[in-house]
């Protein structure tokens, strides 16, 4: 049997001789009609992306989440369904089929495949993913491509009749590419939302020679006030610990307060979370503001 990069299409393979139908059939399966990859592998969402493409013959445009993983944004999950524009309106199973206009310059080429380039696909992804969703892909996709807000906007004034474009506002209004994870986004999301001044994201800290301190994940540099999540290797990882521990002391030292909030502590104690931040920025003379304490509706 000689070597085929998968995924791949098996009547090629076995007209090209690259594959007899019987080894086809032994050591591959079809994960959509006509396209296949060797039994007991699992594909990435960039291999599921081309598997989409490879379905349409070649003839689809990569988009979604599908065309965010191809442009590089990290935190897809192998199990999101590939997305691709398309005139079949039948696909199978597993697989989303858009009928969408794309105006031109919308589209850019990733690996020989046809992808929506990062303005377009922050713009669907945008309009048609709840707040939460949407603002953790689109700062994914942000921190991925560096493509700037009004980028999108744009694209939006070239579709005046698409839907979800009062969705897409909203959630372009609280982007910011400088998450550096899902949770990094929903706690910023967290705060905005429950009326707080929008956080500076990624402070660099220095000490009084311009060495570098630190790099806050979020927070009022202002008021000396950070929100630092922490993932868990800030538990796990006892050399990680013992440099949290030495930061936490310089940052005392040049009157930070730092918050820190967990993923756990984000969903079952969120409100308390909120208090201690509201406490905090008062504290430094933030201007009184309306807090409306911890909202859920995202």
């Amino acid at each position: 049997m000689n070597p085929v990069d998968w995924p791949f299409r098996g009547p090629e393979a076995v007209s090209d001789g690259t594959l007899t139908f019987r080894e086809l059939r032994r050591f591959n399966r079809a994960i959509y009609p006509a396209v296949w990859i060797p039994r007991d592998t699992a594909l990435s969402p960039q291999e599921l992306a081309r598997a989409a493409w490879l379905w349409s013959d070649r003839r689809g445009v990569v988009s979604g989440l599908s065309a965010s993983a191809l442009l590089g944004a990290k935190w897809i999950d192998a199990g999101e369904r590939a997305e691709i524009i398309h005139s079949n309106r039948r696909p199978p199973a597993g697989l989303i089929v858009r009928s969408d206009t794309l105006a031109p310059g919308e589209t850019t080429e990733v690996s020989g495949m046809q992808v929506t380039n990062p303005a377009r696909t922050a713009f669907d992804l945008g309009r048609r993913l709840k707040l939460r969703a949407g603002v953790q892909r689109v700062d994914a996709l942000i921190s991925a491509t560096r493509v700037q807000v009004a980028d999108v906007h744009a694209v939006a004034r070239q579709h005046p009749g698409a839907r979800g474009l009062r969705q897409l506002r909203e959630t372009l209004d609280i982007v910011d590419g400088g998450s550096e994870s899902p949770y990094e986004s929903l706690t910023r999301l967290v705060l905005v939302r429950a009326g707080f001044p929008r956080p500076v994201t990624q402070i660099r800290v220095y000490d009084r020679y311009g060495i570098a301190l630190a790099r806050l994940d979020m927070g009022w540099p202002e008021y000396r006030i950070a929100v630092e999540f922490d993932g868990a290797q800030h538990w796990t990882d006892p050399e990680q610990r013992d440099r949290d521990i030495e930061r936490h002391a310089a940052l005392e030292a040049q009157r930070w307060i730092v918050i820190r909030i967990s993923a756990g502590l984000l969903h079952t104690h969120r409100g308390a979370f909120l208090d201690r931040v509201h406490a905090a920025l008062l504290s430094r003379g933030c201007p009184p503001f309306e807090y409306s304490g911890d909202d859920c509706r995202y």
